[in-house]
């Protein structure tokens, strides 16, 4: 198996790590320079919304549109689809408002926040902008901030197992201060590195709140009255407030915001209208509050018609649930329909990788899956060559799930060892197991006598995933393992996986493929239930052992222990040295079975709709998908 050339180089340049620009410059702002919105006229006559100069911070964020992107004007709407009514936090995700956020480089740059003071990874000041407002124009300021820490995170009723671990360090939290109106610092006694990419993640670790909404909902702050006013009497008070306090999901229009535009629709709904926040921090060089388009509408469709959807034309921006083999036939429809289709670069460790449950409830299988020479053959038996060449024309990366070839990590052992198709050697690792005997069908049969039949799961949203899986059958049949996919609805996919019941399961691979050293090498460790390889581990690591299981498994405790060693570390060696060790025991011990990386993403973009990268990179975090190119610049020029 070849290597492939590195496809990342084009479009990511030299990945330089995480930097944070401390107090992004700014270009001098005054009111005689802002220029208002045209769907805000009308508000504006009438008295219910002040002028543009009293709606955008004192200091706003000034984003300079470079390269191929070009100062745009206000107005026009995006239509997109959207497979569950729970996507409606793409919004989030997409809108990428964030305290600070990753620029196209991957660099951390201040965003809503205009600077940051960071000593040593270990003493954090934040700095607010002054007069910056939340959706509905009241103050955003340092008591959201206390309002999250000391009244939601820290309130057992509202946070049963305390602050997130995010916000710990060696279990210990830090020490919050309010320096005055907009500067507020997180003080820990050791270094906290990742604590600033956390806020500027897809899903992001949201350290405000907004008090002034949220307090008529909290026992502290409400009377009994009030308490019962709003929905929750003095013993569900907790309950209703966790209901309302939805910056992520997005689905109560009533929660103030700080993202560009703001959900209007409640559920239950199949479609949703998100409109342009009046007082977002963001304008353009000529003095333009962003974003430009007024409204998105994402409306919901069965996941497998939305690539028909979007080849009929009925989205101005998609590439959710769109799949590299949809592009064939999105290019027939471009001229017919007006659009475009683009192709980003995926930048996950795996396109797709199977997670065989280290946990899983069955003590048979538990066994089997946990020797490694179990998972070794697995991934043997895989002919990701076939693979390649029938599904993605052989322009894919074939191996294991790891760093691509762009990160300065990139070994290629860390690709390759055990992921090379090799049956024969397979089938041997099998028998040396003791695994000899077979049933008339040539299946062989587990210690207990059972056939060793595994049942694949998969949240049913790809036949992409099932084309795969039907390739891996015909290949793992001839070392004697027989397999079953089983579709399913993603909740319930993930419910069973959380709970033990899942044998094996189909997910994209690690969400950052091009690392560097600065990078938390989070997903290489224990460290969460979404992990599908370890989810009862994962489990006990967000609840701080309150559910789950501790890991006793020995390479993964030793994994543990070196993220461990790389959160204490202050020394850019070190950490490297640590992420080549975890990688050097992923790759060995092959706890996930990564097939190919790399795969090109169609972006579906309406004629007309500028600023939309014609290459980019398509990632969930770092990336937040459409995010670190900033939709809010996007704009319609007709």
């Amino acid at each position: 198996m070849s290597r492939k050339p590195r496809l990342f180089r084009p479009i990511l340049g030299a990945v330089s790590g995480i930097l944070l620009a401390i107090g992004a410059l700014q270009a001098p702002t005054n009111a005689a320079n802002l220029v208002e919105t045209p769907m805000f006229r009308d508000a504006i006559r009438d008295g219910t919304l002040p002028p543009v100069e009293d709606r955008v911070p004192a200091e706003p964020s000034v984003v300079t549109l470079e390269g191929e992107k070009r100062v745009g004007r206000h107005g026009g709407d995006i239509k997109m689809l959207i497979g569950r009514a729970r996507d409606v936090r793409l919004l989030v995700v997409y809108g990428y408002a964030r305290l600070v956020g990753y620029n196209e480089q991957f660099e951390i740059e201040p965003d809503i926040l205009r600077a940051v003071d960071n000593e040593d990874d270990r003493v954090f000041t934040l700095h607010l902008r002054k007069g910056h407002k939340w959706s509905d124009g009241a103050p955003f300021t340092t008591e959201d901030f206390r309002y999250w820490w000391e009244d939601v995170a820290n309130n057992p009723n509202l946070s049963p197992a305390g602050p997130p671990v995010d916000m710990l360090v060696d279990g210990q939290p830090p020490v919050f201060e309010v320096i005055d109106e907009t500067t507020v610092r997180y003080s820990w006694t050791a270094p906290n590195p990742s604590f600033l990419e956390r806020l500027a993640g897809a899903s992001p670790l949201f350290i405000y709140r907004p008090a002034h909404f949220l307090k008529k909902y909290h026992i502290d702050h409400a009377t009994p009255d009030e308490l019962e006013a709003n929905g929750g009497g003095a013993r569900s008070w907790a309950a209703r407030h966790n209901r309302v306090d939805n910056l992520y999901k997005f689905d109560n229009p009533d929660l103030p915001t700080l993202q560009p535009w703001m959900n209007v629709t409640r559920p239950p709904a199949n479609r949703f209208e998100a409109v342009r926040n009046p007082y977002y921090h963001r304008i353009d060089e000529t003095g333009r509050q962003l974003p430009y388009v007024d409204r998105i509408f994402m409306s919901q469709a069965s996941a497998q018609l939305i690539p028909a959807k979007a080849g009929s034309g009925e989205v101005d921006l998609q590439a959710r649930a769109i799949f590299f083999n949809n592009f064939p036939f999105l290019k027939q429809g471009e001229k017919r329909n007006d659009y475009v289709t683009h192709l980003w670069r995926e930048a996950k460790g795996s396109h797709i990788a199977l997670y065989p449950n280290l946990n899983i409830d069955d003590p048979g299988w538990r066994a089997l899956f946990r020797d490694v020479r179990f998972r070794r053959a697995l991934s043997m038996a895989v002919d990701r060559s076939l693979i390649n060449e029938a599904l993605y024309f052989g322009l894919a990366i074939e191996g294991n799930n790891t760093v691509l070839p762009d990160s300065p990590l990139f070994k290629d052992e860390y690709q390759l060892k055990w992921a090379t198709f090799d049956p024969d050697e397979s089938n041997d690792l099998l028998d040396a197991m003791g695994l000899t005997e077979r049933n008339s069908e040539g299946t062989r049969l587990m210690p207990d006598g059972r056939p060793i039949e595994i049942v694949i799961e998969t949240a049913g949203e790809s036949t992409e995933e099932t084309d795969v899986l039907q390739l891996i059958t015909e290949a793992w049949a001839e070392i004697g393992v027989k397999i079953f996919s089983k579709p399913s609805q993603r909740e319930v996919f993930r419910n069973r996986i959380f709970a033990g019941q899942t044998q094996m399961a189909v997910w994209t691979g690690w969400e950052n493929g091009v690392p560097t050293p600065r990078f938390e090498p989070k997903e290489l460790a224990v460290t969460s239930q979404h992990q599908y390889q370890w989810p009862q581990w994962g489990q006990y690591y967000e609840t701080k052992g309150k559910s789950g299981e501790a890991v006793d498994l020995p390479e993964a405790q030793q994994l543990d222990a070196l993220h461990a060693e790389w959160l204490a570390t202050k020394s850019s060696d070190e950490r490297e040295d640590i992420w080549h060790k975890m990688l050097a025991i992923h790759a060995d011990q092959v706890f996930s079975i990564g097939i190919v990386s790399g795969v090109m993403q169609p972006i579906v973009v309406r004629d007309g709709l500028r600023n939309v990268p014609k290459e980019g990179i398509y990632n969930w975090n770092p990336g937040a998908h459409f995010g670190i190119y900033r939709p809010d610049t996007f704009w319609f020029d007709r």
